[in-house]
């Protein structure tokens, strides 16, 4: 087994390599307007760093969010994209998920990533391999008082230490988090999920309702 895992959520442009074992490769780097163009030349390095070619790649896994709409997607079609070239299986898995099993955390607690806007998708944890509720977005203020006295994870934890004061790191998904919790699943016999994503709101861009006319008739 050779798993390519690879996770676009977040700032981070996060890539590694999992023998079934262990990760093998591992790449991350944190640029929230360059998902587009750093995701391959980071596939590239972690296969470099491996001595192995693409083709050796057995299956994938990418993080499905929730995340904004223009990085989230530069992952998911990248991963279809493999997918479909090598005739391998993709797996989805919750960027959430991959943040809560980096904590390492065996007591209940949360994680929050930032969603702009003023508000974070977050989910709450019994451990770090088991979320007890669905992914959300809602502003840290509406829910300081559900996650009070719990630990919260990520960067968005971070950013309101006002409503999240016990805030702790990892701030970013690791890729090696994502390929290592999917590893473990499938070794268990767990399915995984569809690679489909987990926006939880619409995209920042709207088509205009009035279309001002600059035309002659």
């Amino acid at each position: 087994m050779l798993l390519l895992a690879l996770d676009t959520a977040t700032p981070a442009v996060t890539v590694a390599l999992h023998d079934g074992s262990s990760v093998v490769a591992a790449t991350s780097q944190v640029d929230a307007r360059r998902h587009g163009e750093l995701l391959l030349p980071a596939v590239d390095r972690v296969l470099a760093d491996a001595g192995l070619k693409l083709d050796a790649v057995t299956a994938l896994v990418v993080g499905t969010g929730p995340g904004p709409y223009t990085g989230l997607r530069v992952g998911l079609m990248t991963a279809a994209a493999f997918g479909s070239a090598l005739d391998v299986p993709v797996y989805g898995l919750c960027t959430l998920d991959g943040l809560a099993y980096a904590s390492g955390l065996d007591v209940p607690f949360a994680v929050a990533t930032d969603a702009r806007r003023k508000e974070v998708y977050w989910a709450r944890y019994a451990s770090a391999r088991t979320r007890t509720t669905e992914p959300a977005v809602d502003r840290p203020a509406d829910i300081a008082a559900e996650l009070a006295g719990l630990p919260v994870v990520g960067a968005g934890a971070l950013l309101y230490p006002d409503s999240f004061p016990d805030a702790r790191g990892p701030e970013y998904v690791p890729a090696a988090a994502l390929a290592s919790l999917a590893a473990e699943r499938l070794a268990a016999g767990e399915e995984l999920a569809e690679p489909r994503p987990l926006y939880l709101r619409r995209p920042d861009a709207q088509v205009p309702k009035n279309y001002k006319v600059v035309t002659p008739k």
